[in-house]
């Protein structure tokens, strides 16, 4: 019975830092994305930091990340299309990854 618990308890513990994980990831694929966009914008240094932190919280807004494209389309205008937005996200998420990867190893 104790092996059946320490499994039960050993999946309860890898689903929770998986979904750590996947938070921590897009949290800051969307710091990444937020850098890329603020260059766009002309923004640099702190400018581009406090931009970023905008695009992270607007991930808060509602489930799934259509509300940090919408963010980023109403904020870039013509300078990225929503579908050279979209490209990136996934180009940031998987640098995200490498670099929690790099961190935690």
């Amino acid at each position: 019975m104790a092996s059946f618990e320490d499994r039960e308890h050993a999946f309860e513990a890898k689903f929770a830092h998986d979904a750590e994980m996947q938070f921590k990831a897009e949290a800051r694929r969307n710091k990444l994305v937020g850098l890329w966009a603020a260059g766009l914008l002309g923004k640099e240094g702190a400018d581009a930091d406090a931009y970023a932190l905008e695009v992270v919280k607007a991930d808060f807004e509602e489930a799934g990340h259509e509300d940090v494209v919408r963010k980023l389309v109403g904020d870039l205008g013509d300078k990225a299309s929503e579908q050279d937005i979209r490209a990136k996200m996934v180009e940031c998420l998987t640098e995200a990854k490498a670099q929690l990867v790099q961190e935690v190893g």
